[in-house]
C-alpha cells in the first residue's frame, strides 16, 4: 500500500498524464476517520490518472462490501423482533434511483436496528420513483435528477432533499485496447451523437497518444427507462456540447441519436459486458463491481480526472448555497479552480410529501441517513454531503408533518 499513499504533487496536468494505463487505487489518506474494515482497506477509488493503480484489489474489496451488505440485510430481516431493546417503529416503502440503491441497501439493516423502522426499497429508476411518490404508492421516492417545476406541481406538496453524492463513470469494453482511455467533453458528446463511429478515430487517438487503439466499432449503450443517471449524463453533455444541447438536451429520458438501450444500471452493465466496443454510463460502484475499464474525463482545469472520492469532493467544493425553494443542486462540469474535480457528479434526492401520516417515521429515517448514514458512503464511493447541504436538508426535513 505504500505506493498508494502518495498524494498529488507538482503540476496536476503533468500528474494526470502518468501511469495512464494502470487500474484505479484507493488512497489511505482519503479514508474516513472511523477505523472500519473498509476504511483500512482504503476503498476510495481514484482521483486522476496518476492515482490509478491496484484496481483488481479495489473491485474485490467493493464486492466483499456488497456481499456483506446483503448478509446484514438478511440477518436483520431474520432476526427482527428477537431483541426487546431495539427501538420500535413502523415500516416505510420507497422506490427510485438505481444509482443510490447500494447505499440504501447498506442503510436498511442499520435503520431497522437503530430505529426499529423497516424500510423496503425498489431500485426501479429515478423516473419510476418520481411517478410512484407522485401517485403516493410509496412513502418516499429517490431520484438523481431534481424535480422540474411541472413535477413539483404534480407531486402536490412534496419536498426534495439531497441525501447522497457520487459520480457517473463512463465504462467501456475495448478488447485489445488500453486499460484507460482519455476523453474530453466534445469527444464524448460526439460519440454519443453517433458522429465518432470507431475507437481509433483521430479525435480519440489525439487524446491518447502513445496508446494502441484498435479499429473497433463503437456501440453506445444507454438507459431505456427513466433515469437520473441519464439526467446527470445528458446534463453534462449539454454543458460541453452546443450540438448536443440543441439536438438532444437533458432529461431523465431523451431521444438518443444512436445506440441500444438497457433497463436499469444492471441492464446497461450486462449489455456492456457482452459488447466489444461498447460504451455506457453508470455510477462508479457499478463499474468497479463489474470490473469495467472506465474513461478519464478532462475537466475545466485540463486534468483527466477519474470518479474517486477526491474528485467528487473537489466538485462539491463549488457549492455555496442550496436553493431554498426546491433544494436542487448541480455540480456538473465545475469551475477550473477545482483542479481535481471529476466533471460528472450528481446528488441523489429523497422525495417525500410535506404532509403524511408517516411523517414521524419518515423524518427519523431521513434524519438518520443525513447524519449517521453518511458514514456508509465512502466504502461505496459516495462522498458525505457537504455541511452547507446538510444544513439545508435538515431545514427542509422540518417542513414535513402529519
Amino acid at each position: 500500500m505504500s505506493s498508494a499513499r502518495r498524494s498529488l504533487r507538482g503540476n496536476p496536468k503533468e500528474q494526470a498524464g502518468r501511469h495512464a494505463s494502470r487500474s484505479p487505487v484507493c488512497h489511505q489518506n482519503d479514508t474516513p476517520r472511523q477505523p472500519t474494515l473498509y476504511a483500512r482497506a482504503g476503498m476510495l477509488g481514484p482521483t486522476t490518472e496518476s492515482e490509478s493503480r491496484g484496481g483488481t484489489h479495489l473491485t474485490r474489496k467493493l464486492a466483499i462490501v456488497l456481499a456483506l451488505i446483503a448478509s446484514l440485510a438478511l440477518s436483520a430481516s431474520s432476526g427482527a423482533g428477537a431483541s426487546g431493546s431495539k427501538a420500535t417503529g413502523g415500516s416505510l416503502t420507497g422506490a427510485g434511483s438505481t444509482f443510490v440503491s447500494k447505499l440504501v441497501q447498506a442503510w436498511v439493516p442499520k435503520v431497522d436496528g437503530a430505529l426499529g423502522i423497516k424500510v423496503t426499497y425498489g431500485p426501479i429508476g429515478s423516473g419510476g420513483g418520481i411517478s410512484q411518490i407522485t401517485n403516493r404508492t410509496v412513502d418516499f421516492g429517490a431520484s438523481d435528477a431534481p424535480l422540474s417545476p411541472d413535477q413539483f406541481a404534480a407531486c402536490k406538496g412534496c419536498v426534495q432533499i439531497p441525501w447522497a453524492l457520487s459520480a457517473t463513470s463512463i465504462p467501456y469494453r475495448l478488447d485489445g485496447g488500453p486499460n484507460r482511455i482519455r476523453l474530453n467533453g466534445k469527444v464524448l458528446a460526439d460519440i454519443f451523437l453517433g458522429k465518432i463511429k470507431t475507437w481509433d478515430a483521430p479525435a480519440v487517438k489525439g487524446l491518447n497518444k502513445g496508446k494502441t487503439i484498435p479499429n473497433t466499432s463503437i456501440t453506445v449503450i444507454h438507459r431505456s427507462d427513466g433515469s437520473g443517471t441519464t439526467y446527470n449524463m445528458t446534463d453534462y453533455l449539454s454543458r460541453v456540447s452546443s450540438e448536443w444541447k440543441s439536438r438532444v438536451g437533458r432529461g431523465t429520458a431523451v431521444n438518443w441519436p444512436t445506440g441500444v438501450g438497457g433497463r436499469g444500471s444492471s441492464g446497461v452493465s450486462a449489455a456492456l459486458s457482452q459488447t466489444n466496443g461498447g460504451i455506457t454510463y453508470v455510477d462508479v460502484a457499478f463499474s468497479l463491481v463489474n470490473h469495467f475499464k472506465f474513461a478519464a474525463i478532462q475537466n475545466k482545469a485540463g486534468v483527466f480526472a477519474l470518479p474517486g472520492l477526491k474528485g467528487i469532493a473537489a466538485a462539491a467544493k463549488t457549492i455555496n448555497r442550496v436553493a431554498p425553494d426546491n433544494g436542487g443542486i448541480s455540480i456538473v462540469n465545475p469551475a477550473k479552480s477545482q483542479a481535481l474535480a471529476y466533471p460528472i457528479c450528481t446528488f441523489t434526492y429523497v422525495i417525500i410529501p410535506k404532509q403524511t401520516s408517516k411523517a414521524a417515521d419518515l423524518k427519523r429515517f431521513v434524519r438518520w441517513t443525513l447524519t449517521s448514514g453518511q458514514q456508509d458512503g465512502p466504502k461505496l464511493l459516495f462522498q458525505p454531503i457537504p455541511k452547507v447541504v446538510l444544513k439545508a436538508s435538515l431545514k427542509t426535513l422540518n417542513l414535513v408533518h402529519s
